[in-house]
């Protein structure tokens, strides 16, 4: 079934390829001056994904996979008795996660704008919270990658190919469409 439209599709993997490339600008590649418009493209990204997030499709909005304290915490509990409650769109964690990923990459890329400011330039507090939540990130990201893995084994479903495809398959029994 038809889960992942475009937009949020087209979405994610703009965004990781900006992050991707905003953090390869900092080795000392000779990436270094497309930090910055990696940085916008980011919050371009952000900014158009949260717009989305009212006016896209069933899956896509906001409203269909931000869920409460309560529900999360009775998925959470799910999860630690091993019961296998699958969704059709993300999980309640999985939707508090990419809430956390938005709003990371909307402060790392605000404090980066910020720090070229006039008003903010050569602030140390503002280079020291922009790679603190440049790291906060990476650490995010790879909680990501986890609860894919381990959501796509739990359910043997391949949800890098449905971020792909946009398809994954029907509900059936006790999912949760």
């Amino acid at each position: 079934m038809k889960v992942w439209d475009h937009g949020v599709r087209w979405l994610h993997w703009t965004l990781v390829m900006a992050i991707s490339v905003a953090w390869l600008s900092t080795l000392g590649l000779g990436f270094v001056q497309l930090h910055e418009p990696a940085g916008y493209v980011a919050l371009g990204v952000v900014t158009a994904r949260l717009v989305w997030g009212f006016i896209g499709s069933h899956y896509a909005r906001l409203s269909q996979f931000v869920r409460g304290p309560s529900t999360t915490l009775h998925y959470a509990r799910l999860l630690k008795h091993k019961q296998k409650l699958r969704y059709s769109g993300h999980n309640p964690l999985g939707g508090w996660m990419v809430v956390a990923l938005l709003a990371c990459v909307a402060g790392a890329g605000f404090t980066g704008w910020l720090y070229t400011t006039d008003m903010f330039w050569g602030m140390a507090w503002l280079d020291q919270l922009h790679s603190f939540l440049a790291w906060t990130l990476l650490v995010l990201i790879t909680l990501h990658l986890i609860g894919v893995i381990f959501t796509s084994l739990r359910h043997r479903e391949n949800l890098v190919r449905a971020m792909i495809t946009g398809r994954k398959a029907a509900p059936h029994g006790d999912d949760v469409a």
